[in-house]
């Protein structure tokens, strides 16, 4: 062997092999078993959002309780913030990814998890956003401000709102 060979475990994620799936462990009435088994070793993310219009230093609070729930747990979870009330949680192992979402809806500020193109809402979401496992939720955003449009109701630009309240 020679010594600038790179081991199989040193090499980057999407060098090294898939692991084999054991397909006798899908459950074929729940399909998110099978993306449980394909995401396994290998780097997710998914989006958190926290309920209650807060600050980016409260998101920043929040989120880091959150973490570090789940690193008591043995999950490891890094986090960034990347807006007012959103997070991004990268998982190394995507395999946990569906135990870790379970574990932010039932958090009383968490508004919804996204994870995989799945919308999840969580305990600190509004009734009306309750719809379970919406997908896609950009496309039904762009019906919406198309009804809104097409009914000749105009509405206020954010730059316009936010210069008001100054």
């Amino acid at each position: 062997q020679k010594d600038d060979d790179i081991e199989e475990g040193d090499l980057p994620e999407h060098k090294r092999p898939p692991a084999p799936i054991d397909f006798s462990k899908i459950d074929p009435g729940k399909p998110e078993s099978i993306l449980k088994l394909t995401k396994k070793g290998k780097t997710l993310m998914m989006f958190v959002t926290v309920s209650g219009d807060p600050t980016e230093k409260e998101t920043e609070e929040i989120t880091s309780l959150w973490q570090g729930s789940l690193f008591n747990a043995n999950y490891d979870v890094q986090r960034f913030i990347v807006g007012s009330n959103r997070a991004i949680f990268m998982l190394r192992d995507g395999g946990y990814a569906w135990e870790i979402k379970d574990f932010l809806i039932n958090q009383e500020r968490c508004a919804d998890v996204t994870l995989e193109g799945q919308v999840y809402p969580g305990k600190g979401a509004k009734e009306s956003e309750r719809v379970k496992n919406k997908t896609k939720p950009e496309k039904a955003k762009k019906k919406k401000d198309a009804d809104k449009n097409s009914k000749g109701i105009k509405e206020e630009n954010r730059a316009t709102k936010q210069r008001d309240d100054l």
